[in-house]
């Protein structure tokens, strides 16, 4: 498997983004995230985009991460917020999740950013369970979702 950085606009990241759309409008019965993403949010230095693939180099894995600061969401000064973290079906089981969130944490490390937030949700339980084995704790709710009862937000310090 190899993970390169992309313009989160790149045709695969675009592929696993509608990949990953239909997955959450299934468990949620829902049109998908309605969060209102742009590309140039992952632009570094505010941010950064990856995929991996494997081998045959088809695209099997993505996330990224954008900046944020102290807002009306509920979010704080120095937090990267990831998003569109996503294993294709047939890729699971790997272990690309975890490299993925390794490289996001170290990109947003040096990127000067202080803290890993997330938001996902309770339809999401192999999410969560990564997650929280990768140190990350619950935290006040923020974001387009802060409401849901359905949602769950994590965070981690980056220091």
């Amino acid at each position: 498997m190899q993970i390169r950085q992309v313009p989160a606009d790149h045709p695969d990241a675009v592929k696993l983004d509608a990949e990953v759309q239909l997955e959450y409008a299934a468990r949620y019965d829902s049109e998908g995230d309605e969060t209102v993403l742009h590309p140039r949010m992952f632009d570094p230095p505010g941010g950064i985009y990856f995929l991996a693939y494997d081998a045959d180099g088809r695209p099997v894995a993505t996330g990224g991460w954008r900046s944020q600061e102290t807002n009306d969401e509920g979010y704080s000064d120095g937090d990267a917020e990831i998003k569109r973290m996503y294993v294709t079906v047939e890729a699971r089981g790997l272990g690309l999740a975890r490299r993925i969130l390794a490289r996001l944490e170290e990109s947003a490390r040096a990127a000067g950013r202080t803290r890993m937030v997330l938001e996902t949700g309770t339809k999401q339980p192999e999410a969560i369970a990564l997650y929280r084995s990768s140190g990350y704790t619950d935290c006040p709710k923020f974001g387009h979702y802060r409401y849901d009862p359905l949602s769950v937000c994590l965070a981690k310090p980056l220091a």
